[in-house]
């Protein structure tokens, strides 16, 4: 895919409604976040060229998609439980109307009408102990290529105090089954306490790309290529919500040669 211009780090300023978090710095991928108090609600609009995946970051709601209608979440943040999501396909209608206050995590990417509408609850999402020693995660996957999908694909990760994640570094920016494939990634970052930070790296082969930048809560990173490592600062847990598009929807990467040693 065509990549665009590094624009690193994005911050979410919370207000009511849909607050629209990264719009143009990646070339699949639009981010934003759904905030409403209890009571409110919200329609969504119906976009003929875009699939839509919701991510319950916390509250409950009721969903009205594709005809029928849903309970939506029952989370009180990032840290407690395991996540709802919503694959809304392109050309859908859709809205939500919200029984606590909450917020929704809200992403798109270039789609075709037909695919099937899916609700995957907690125990759709699948859990992965990843890394040893002080580069550990928990990853928790859930809109994966066995969901009918055209380019999203998403997860969220734990990190816990002073640990790295998405290390030894990797990459994915070439299709070349079954080795690695093309997509373009964001994070959305949270911290508990939400005081805590993390320092993100984005690098390539050639160092052309060589960025590093301190992520806090309620902030994105977008990684349009190359390596991406992110470390927590001790005393802190990190969560962040990624979220990956391209046409081959798998989990496969290529680490860093330099690094590799670590896991052999």
């Amino acid at each position: 895919m065509q990549k665009k211009k590094l624009n690193l780090l994005c911050t979410y300023q919370p207000a009511p409604g849909l607050v629209a978090v990264q719009q143009d710095c990646l070339s699949l991928i639009k981010f934003g976040i759904i905030n409403l108090t209890a009571g409110k609600n919200i329609d969504l609009p119906v976009l003929t060229d875009r699939e839509t995946a919701l991510v319950v970051l916390s509250g409950v709601f009721t969903l009205n998609a594709c005809g029928k209608e849903f309970i939506f979440g029952e989370r009180k943040d990032v840290f407690s439980g395991k996540p709802f999501c919503a694959y809304i396909p392109a050309g859908s209608a859709c809205s939500l109307k919200a029984q606590t206050g909450g917020e929704i995590a809200v992403t798109t990417a270039p789609g075709k009408p037909g695919k099937p509408f899916r609700l995957l609850t907690p125990g759709d999402s699948k859990e992965k102990k990843i890394g040893r020693d002080n580069f550990t995660r928990t990853a928790f996957i859930f809109l994966d290529d066995e969901v009918q999908a055209d380019n999203l694909f998403i997860g969220e990760a734990i990190v816990p105090s002073g640990n790295w994640a998405s290390f030894p570094p990797h990459r994915h920016d070439f299709d070349n089954l079954p080795v690695e494939v093309d997509m373009e990634e964001l994070y959305f970052f949270r911290f508990n306490p939400p005081n805590g930070f993390g320092i993100q790296k984005s690098y390539n082969d050639s160092r052309s790309l060589d960025e590093t930048v301190t992520v806090r809560h309620n902030q994105a990173v977008c990684l349009t290529e190359g390596y991406h490592p992110v470390v927590n600062a001790p005393g802190y847990t990190m969560y962040y919500l990624w979220i990956m598009a391209g046409k081959n929807r798998k989990f496969l990467s290529v680490m860093d040669s330099e690094h590799a040693w670590i896991v052999k």
